[in-house]
Formats: structure tokens, C-alpha cells, sequence
């Protein structure tokens, strides 16, 4: 399955595993990469550049193939070092940077330098287009369906990608909501030029987290997901638990006098004691509705070559038939 995404980056399917804090490690960005997707290092995870070159040392020592880093741009009184993770970026050989939150436009021409592409999320059309004008190569359209934050607009994949491909001339890949090939093969019919999962990689043997996660992934539906810190415009969708339903009380019981302070307790800190220590309920995590589309703990292989040969099955075969 050729695309313009897997031309840009190098790789046999149009399959990316978008950056995921505490989950986005070398052993998950390589098992992705060596079944034929995109595997992506979370950079802020790492925080640090001398740790962000470790992980892409390890990670070039567990596959041969392209991965990326992911690059999330925050709003902080004590930023990140970007420059010296792009730094690390930089020297580590890395070729494909997934950049988030604010515009980085201030950073891609030492990216463009040294020949790295980047692919920029977006949760709007129109945030798209300004990725595409300030020279990004590729986008990830995120649906409203979407684990993390989907912005503040609330239009779902169905209508956002084939807005998307209307008015972009660069690739785009369909984020939020994808779990299998049937979803793939719909992206594909939308204009978008292949996938970006994150919810879905968590469930598989490979992912770097608490079997506590995976379980709880697989017993979830797509119900189960909740809308958090919405009154703060910093939307973020997470899997309901204990500490979410706490935090949504103080959301109604606060209203507009709502600050982060409020709701510290649940959401700072929270995702290594998750992750790595299985602790359920400790605060609210990134989680997509696409939960509900997720039934077993495949490998990463086993994931992808599955998706691919579904979505293809799919187009020579429905497909054709219906058009016969």
C-alpha cells in the first residue's frame, strides 16, 4: 500500500504511532517501525536532551528502519530545552519530527537544515492550512474522537478529513478514532493518506506500560471515555475513573471560578504512577473513544499487517464489487 506518506517517510504501510507520554519509548517506537509503521519517541517524556539521545540511541539499536520523535510545544514560565532537544534530534539521525500544541514555526528551519520532516497535529482545518503555509510536510488531522486534547471545536473525523482534503495541498493523515482496517480503508476514501494511532498502540505486547492499562483499555467502551478541564478551554479526553469523576464534581461545583490549582491533584504528575506502576486511578490519562474498538493485545505486527490486509480486502474487494 503506497501513499504520499509512506513516500515521505520511508515506510512499507501509512501507519503512525503518534507520540504518547510515558508510552512513546524506544521499544515502542521500534516495534512499530519494524512492522512497517512509523514509530514515534515522546520527546517531553524524556524532558532532557541527554535522555532524549540516549532513547534514540536505543531505539536505533532496536530497528533499522525510520522512526520519529514527537515534539509538543507548551505554554510553561520554565519551557522545555527545545533547542537542545531538537539538538538531540539533530545528532541522533532522526529524519521525522510529529510536532504539537503551539506553532513551531520558530523551530523548523534547523529541522528543514538537516533534512527532517516534520508532520504537524492539528485539530482544525484551518490550524491545517497554517501548518501547510509555514512549510510543514505533513499534518495529523485529529477528529474530536481523539484520546488527549481535540481542541475546542468538536467536529469529528466524518466531516473533518474530507474538509481537510478539500483545502490542503500537502499529505494528511487521519488521527482520533482508528483502530482497525476498516478505518483505514475509510481515511483512505476521505483524502487522507494513512493513519495515526495512539489509544489503539497502548493495547498491544509491546507497549512500555502496566498490563493494569492494557486490561483496562480492553474492558473499556466507548462510553467510558470523559471530557475534562473544558471550562479552562484544555480540553482533554481521558478514560473515566475514580479521579476523573472527582475532578468533573470540582468542575461543577467551581464553575467559571474554576483554576488548574482546583484540579492539580488530578491530572499533574499522574502518568507514571499509571504507566508504569498500574495505579488506575491515580488521575485522569489520555484515552480516545476508539477504546471500544479494541478487544485483544496484539503485537504491533500483528496489529498493522492486520489493518493493511483488512483495508485492502476491503478496497479490491467491496469496494470494487459495489462500483462492478
Amino acid at each position: 500500500m503506497k501513499t504520499r506518506i509512506t513516500e515521505l517517510f520511508g515506510i512499507e504501510h501509512p501507519v503512525i504511532q503518534g507520540g504518547m507520554h510515558y508510552v512513546g519509548f524506544a521499544e515502542m517506537a521500534a516495534a512499530v517501525s519494524n512492522a512497517g509503521g512509523l514509530g514515534v519517541i515522546t520527546g517531553l517524556t524524556l524532558g532532557t536532551s541527554e535522555k532524549l539521545a540516549a532513547e534514540i540511541a536505543k531505539c536505533r539499536e532496536m530497528t533499522d528502519k525510520p522512526f520519529g520523535v514527537n515534539l509538543t510545544f507548551l505554554p510553561s514560565v520554565t519551557p522545555p530545552d527545545y533547542p537542545g532537544l531538537i539538538k538531540a534530534i539533530i545528532e541522533g539521525g532522526v529524519k521525522v519530527v510529529e510536532t504539537a500544541g503551539n506553532n513551531p514555526a520558530k523551530y523548523l528551519p534547523a529541522l528543514k537544515e538537516h533534512g527532517i520532516k516534520v508532520i504537524h497535529k492539528c485539530t482544525s482545518v484551518r490550524h491545517s492550512l497554517k501548518a501547510e503555509a509555514i512549510g510543514c510536510d505533513a499534518v495529523s488531522v485529529d477528529g474530536f474522537e481523539c484520546g488527549g486534547h481535540p481542541g475546542e471545536d468538536d467536529v469529528g473525523n466524518w466531516v473533518l478529513l474530507p474538509r481537510a482534503a478539500e483545502e490542503l495541498k500537502i499529505p494528511f493523515v487521519a488521527s482520533g478514532g482508528v483502530a482497525n482496517g476498516k478505518q483505514l480503508a475509510a481515511a483512505l476514501c476521505m483524502g487522507a493518506d494513512g493513519v495515526n494511532m495512539g489509544t489503539r498502540f497502548i493495547a498491544t505486547k509491546e507497549a512500555p506500560v502496566h498490563q493494569n492499562v492494557k486490561d483496562a483499555l480492553v474492558a473499556a467502551t466507548e462510553l467510558d471515555t470523559r471530557l475534562i478541564m473544558r471550562p479552562l478551554r484544555n480540553t482533554e479526553r481521558v478514560l473515566n475513573n475514580a479521579a476523573v469523576e472527582r475532578l468533573l464534581e470540582k468542575e461543577r461545583t467551581k464553575g467559571a471560578d474554576l483554576k488548574f490549582e482546583d484540579i492539580i491533584e488530578e491530572v499533574a504528575g499522574v502518568y507514571p504512577r499509571i504507566m508504569k506502576n498500574g495505579e488506575m486511578d491515580a488521575g485522569g490519562w489520555s484515552c480516545g473513544q476508539v477504546v471500544g474498538l479494541i478487544h485483544d493485545i496484539p503485537s504491533c505486527k500483528e496489529l498493522i499487517e492486520g489493518m493493511v490486509r483488512e483495508a485492502e480486502e476491503i478496497i479490491r474487494g467491496r469496494l470494487q464489487r459495489l462500483v462492478a
